[in-house]
């Protein structure tokens, strides 16, 4: 399935570090779908599907031992909240990058979620719209690569 998408807003790099606005070039795995079931209805995944609580998110600050992964407010470290009021994160599906082992500085949060309207630049996640993203989900099963070139 080929759809449109947005990037990070320096490209797609190899040699990705934390904050320095690319997306990972590479082969990855889908960790995790995560959805707001307030906005989300009717959604089906081979994929184990988990609800996006007021209290969660993904640290992404590379001085906390929860570096790159789930994380639960209240929090004392940098991180994406998921529970937002605009739509992005409405449905985020968790790429493996920087998994197993998890390395400080080589990035985290690298997202597959919903594009802003105008398809603007990510921060180095993947975005498409949120229907191409509602329609992708029925493909997905534990077998499926995703691959950034």
């Amino acid at each position: 399935m080929k759809v449109k998408c947005a990037i990070g807003k320096k490209g797609i790099k190899s040699k990705k570090r934390e904050g320095d606005l690319t997306t990972p070039k590479g082969t990855f795995k889908i960790k995790s779908i995560f959805f707001r079931k307030d906005r989300i209805k009717r959604l089906k995944s081979k994929i184990k599907l988990k609800q996006i609580r007021k209290d969660m998110g993904w640290c992404d600050d590379p001085k906390s031992k929860k570096y790159n992964t789930l994380i639960k407010y209240p929090f004392n470290y940098k991180s994406e909240k998921f529970y937002r009021s605009d739509n992005i994160y409405d449905i985020i599906l968790v790429l493996n990058y920087n998994m197993k082992p998890i390395k400080k500085n080589k990035g985290s949060a690298i997202f597959i979620h919903v594009a802003k309207k105008n398809f603007k630049q990510t921060e180095g996640c993947v975005a498409i719209s949120k229907s191409n993203l509602k329609k992708l989900i029925n493909f997905l099963d534990k077998k499926t690569r995703v691959k950034i070139i």
